[in-house]
């Protein structure tokens, strides 16, 4: 019997040889970090709806979602005919189209929070511009950010992160405040104790979209009081939750209105493309004024060549009218939380240690038991973060792909709309093998 490392290279050698000719090409062999694996990464040739299909014509039901990107499945009809129908009718025309007012319309129709937006090219580039619009608005220098939420890889956004971060001066990561994730009191601390603070971002589900959660509601809630408390702009970011959590976010879901929102992934339809959206008056310090009492000097500087660029806004508003009109989140929850109970169910059926927790259509796996209701996951968070870097956490992904079934890093189940009851069917099935042959391997 093979072991779950020798089934995976004897099952994609087509990987295997194309990640040969990588590793000359990129650093590490990959495009993004996430899609780095040892001994190689998985080299992929299409998707429709919930599968996708590699170089050695393996087929996997499909849980990274274009990494959440893609609410509405691969290659959703109604996306690619407005993509089609746009690249015939130009990609970038260099102006101002009738697509990126329909797309601003689509994000407004579902976030009421967003009065004024700007479009990006990334959920990097949206993070770095609502911080800068925070410190040009309130004349302050400092953001608060909570440890380990994930704001893409600009100087800024690493600051507190559970990743490295060299190359970045220390003159940059001095402007960053880190507190504690889920600690109000830390949170008043800082405040009172600065008064150079422009604005506090953070993940609004937790870190890693609630890898590492807390008590949502009310944390969120007391966010909004202290920060109004304090005169500091609230930044939710949505790159992963927005039109996610709920149709118009986590902050719908739970109603507490941030000061400003960063969107990409499902806003894009899919499409690269992001978007800072919020207060008009903080998002109009981009804004070119006639007033001749404005200091010109504040104004936020924002070109970009693919800003609202035509293809991601055909994409992007397409998807978000799909979202406004039709009950898409309503079936990507469900079928998420048939899978988290299966996933739960096996865990419990094998006695192995361990369970899934998550909200909406985000679900993650943990291999540690833990009397949380499955939702909001009550483990410390550097106990999650240590069971999720055990080598039984990559076995489960390895053995996963060689199943059939694709997760999101190694312990996340990025559910979409078009997944099946079939479909998660065969997926619970798949992880019930999986993990009775971690075990197997001694390494649970």
């Amino acid at each position: 019997m093979p072991t779950i490392l020798e089934d995976y290279i004897a099952k994609h050698p087509g990987s295997a040889q194309r990640y040969q000719e990588s590793v000359a090409v990129f650093p590490g062999g990959v495009t993004h970090d996430t899609r780095y694996a040892t001994p190689f990464p998985l080299f992929m040739t299409h998707g429709s709806g919930p599968r996708k299909w590699d170089v050695d014509g393996n087929e996997y039901v499909d849980y990274v979602s274009g990494h959440g990107a893609l609410l509405l499945g691969h290659s959703h009809p109604a996306i690619a005919e407005a993509v089609s129908r746009q690249i015939q009718r130009g990609t970038h025309l260099g102006a101002s189209t009738d697509e990126e007012l329909r797309w601003a319309r689509a994000i407004k129709a579902l976030m009421p929070s967003i009065e004024k937006l700007r479009f990006h090219s990334s959920g990097t580039e949206a993070t770095l511009m609502a911080m800068r619009l925070a410190r040009a608005y309130t004349g302050k220098s400092k953001v608060i950010k909570l440890q380990d939420h994930f704001h893409g890889w600009h100087d800024y956004a690493m600051a507190g992160s559970d990743r490295s971060a060299p190359g970045i001066p220390q003159s940059s990561l001095g402007t960053m405040v880190i507190v504690p994730a889920g600690d109000l009191p830390a949170v008043e601390d800082a405040l009172a104790k600065d008064n150079d603070i422009a604005a506090l971002i953070l993940e609004p589900t937790g870190a890693h979209y609630g890898q590492l959660p807390y008590d949502t509601p009310n944390y969120l809630k007391g966010l909004r009081e202290l920060t109004a408390q304090y005169g500091v702009i609230l930044i939710f970011d949505e790159v992963v939750t927005g039109f996610r959590a709920s149709p118009g976010g986590a902050q719908v879901r739970y109603g507490v209105s941030p000061d400003l929102t960063t969107m990409a992934k499902i806003v894009a339809g899919g499409l690269p493309g992001g978007a800072v959206g919020g207060k008009a008056d903080i998002v109009d310090m981009i804004a070119h004024r006639g007033d001749p009492e404005w200091d010109n000097s504040r104004r936020v500087y924002h070109p970009g060549t693919f800003n609202g660029n035509p293809l991601s806004a055909a994409a992007g508003a397409a998807a978000l009218e799909l979202i406004a009109a039709e009950p898409i989140n309503q079936r990507a929850d469900e079928m998420a939380a048939r899978l988290k109970a299966g996933l739960n169910e096996a865990l419990g059926r094998l006695e192995i240690p361990g369970h899934a927790h998550g909200i909406a259509s985000m679900i993650h796996v943990v291999l540690a038991d833990c009397d949380c209701d499955r939702g909001i996951c009550t483990m410390s968070h550097s106990q999650i973060a240590s069971v999720t870097a055990s080598p039984a956490v990559t076995a489960m992904k390895r053995g996963l792909q060689n199943r059939g079934v694709d997760i999101m890093g190694r312990d996340a189940f990025l559910v979409s709309a078009t997944h099946s009851e079939a479909d998660i069917d065969q997926t619970i099935g798949v992880f019930g093998e999986t993990m009775a042959a971690v075990r197997a391997e001694g390494l649970i």
